[in-house]
Formats: C-alpha cells, structure tokens, sequence
C-alpha cells in the first residue's frame, strides 16, 4: 500500500465552497482501480489549510490510472481553483508501526 500526501492551502473565505466541491470529486477518485480509501482533514491551527491522505495500491494505480484516466479532468475542474499555492503531492510507503490507525488502517 502506498499513502499519497497532500497539504492543500485553500484561498482565504472558499473552505466552506471547498468542501463541499471535494465531497462532490470524492467519487472520481475512488472509482480508480487501486484506490483503497481517502481522509480529507481539516487543520486546526491554521484556517483553510487541509491535508490529503490517499491510500493507493500502487504510486502507478495513482499516476497513470487516476491522473490519465477519464475521470481527472473532472477532478482537476473541480478542485484545483481553490490552492494556492498549488499543492506538491508525494508518495509514501510504511516503514515501521507500532498502532493500528482506524482512520486509515486497510
């Protein structure tokens, strides 16, 4: 399993329109072949400010079935208007755990 990351900086007073966009673009991503579960958090410290976690079976099952499939660009429309600045995405394997994490466990 591969955990994709993302810190998303919402432009100031669009959280709430954010939101509810994201929740719209939710079934894009997880009609992917690979897509194994999402969280979408809220910082408490810093207004507008999320963080992205997507749990994918592979970085390929991401890059080159999301991001090239059909559904992307419906995606892209939906969302990307909303960063700024845009965010970086990367990629993560498990090196060691010692808890199980409900929120993301597999």
């Amino acid at each position: 399993m591969v955990l994709e990351t993302a810190v998303l900086d919402v432009v100031a007073g669009r959280a709430v329109e954010f939101e509810a966009a994201f929740e719209e673009a939710r079934p894009l991503v997880a009609a992917t072949p690979g897509f194994l579960g999402l969280e979408l958090r809220r910082c408490l410290e810093r207004p507008g400010r999320y963080r992205l976690l997507i749990r994918w079976r592979s970085v390929r099952d991401h890059e080159v079935g999301f991001r090239q499939g059909p559904n992307y660009p419906r995606w892209k429309q939906l969302l990307h208007h909303f960063y700024d600045p845009f965010p970086v995405v990367e990629h993560y394997e498990l090196v060691t755990s010692d808890a199980e994490m409900p929120e993301i466990a597999g």
